[in-house]
């Protein structure tokens, strides 16, 4: 009876074993995706960024040098 047992421990402990390392492997082919989803995201939040920090710079810019030629026709016109 005892042998029996140690035999079912051993099989059980086996079929542990196989069944952890199925859980490990699948864990990480889904931290894969998880990793691959949140590079994607992050590299389109930044692109997205990017472009709005340009395009808000680009009229900040405009809008300056239209300020400049409006102060400089009013002083022009004053004299």
């Amino acid at each position: 009876m005892f042998i029996a047992f140690e035999i079912r421990s051993y099989k059980l402990n086996n079929l542990m074993k196989i069944i952890l390392c199925f859980v490990a492997l699948s864990m990480l082919a889904s931290c894969a995706g998880i990793k691959e989803t949140g590079r994607t995201i992050g590299h389109t939040t930044r692109d997205v960024t990017k472009k709005i920090g340009h395009t808000s710079r680009d009229a900040v810019k405009a809008i300056g040098k239209e300020t400049k030629e409006v102060v400089k026709d009013i002083k022009d016109n004053e004299d």
